[in-house]
């Protein structure tokens, strides 16, 4: 220990120099995760005295059916965008890396373009899209011969919405992921597969997706996390305090408490619950994606 202190101190100018990094992370990432666990076993407005109440934030909440249903919400959301835009990802970034596409550096550009198109004019081009009575998409069905679709009034339409601005405004980013991973397999693989007559089915499915298991292990992960830390969008959307039917989110339910009704110990104790509850779900991932290693 007595070496240690003494080789710290012999080298204490370079440690002053990455000290401001250390420090900035211990207050503002640290200190919070420490402090919202002890947050949750307290009722607090932010100003007054906080009150000891144990784990009754946590009763309340598996007692409330409003968390229930944005759970609820939260499942559907992520199954309705998050698994559409991982396949279509997956089968984008196939057809760019087949060695007949050209302009490989556009497409690349042109789907990853959404991911950083500001979530507001996001928002814009979807209610222009899907708005009850003057969108473009009920225009094209009155067009058509059919009947307007109220999309912001029926908890699975508006999920609809929300689940297609997910896909669109993932699906190129994970397409790029997918893409960096396809770059890596050996030609030679491809090659041998050709000569011996697979089809472009049969070489996606004997050989791509095997060798980009980790990849999509790591794309199912972030996205299942993302999935349950859904905000933006549907905040953006619908805003907070009375969200469309089938818009409302464990973490809009969250910010609601907390900033809203200045409850921010009960605001706490979703955190930690929404923390365990990625957490299941990441292992089970973990547990289907390799249980065929074991």
């Amino acid at each position: 220990m007595g070496g240690l202190l003494k080789e710290i101190y012999k080298s204490r100018a370079l440690y002053l120099f990455i000290s401001p990094f250390y420090i900035l992370f211990l207050i503002f990432s640290v200190f919070p995760i420490f402090y919202s666990v002890y947050l949750a076993g307290h009722k607090w407005d932010g100003i007054g005295e906080m009150k000891y109440v144990g784990f009754d934030n946590f009763t309340y909440l598996f007692t409330d059916p409003t968390f229930w249903s944005a759970l609820v919400n939260n499942i559907a959301l992520w199954i309705m965008g998050n698994a559409p835009q991982l396949i279509c990802a997956l089968i984008v970034a196939f057809l760019i890396n087949m060695s007949i596409v050209r302009f490989k550096g556009f497409y690349r550009i042109a789907y990853f373009l959404p991911n950083i198109t500001a979530m507001v004019a996001v928002v814009i081009i979807f209610q222009s899209l899907f708005g009850n009575q003057y969108g473009l998409i009920n225009f094209l069905l009155e067009k058509i011969g059919l009947s307007r679709i109220e999309w912001f009034n029926t908890p699975f339409a508006s999920r609809v919405v929300i689940a297609a601005m997910i896909c669109w405004r993932y699906m190129g980013y994970n397409a790029i992921i997918y893409l960096s991973g396809l770059q890596r397999i050996p030609k030679d693989l491809y090659e041998a597969a050709e000569l011996d007559g697979a089809s472009t089915v049969q070489t996606f499915l004997r050989i791509t997706l095997p060798m980009l298991k980790p990849i999509i292990l790591f794309s199912v992960m972030m996205s299942t996390i993302g999935g349950f830390q859904i905000f933006t969008e549907p905040q953006v959307l619908a805003g907070t305090q009375s969200p469309y039917p089938g818009t409302d989110t464990v973490v809009l339910y969250m910010f609601r408490e907390g900033f809203t009704f200045q409850n921010y110990g009960y605001a706490a104790a979703v955190s930690w619950v929404l923390f365990v509850i990625i957490g299941i779900l990441s292992l089970i991932n973990w547990k289907v994606f390799n249980k065929n290693d074991d």
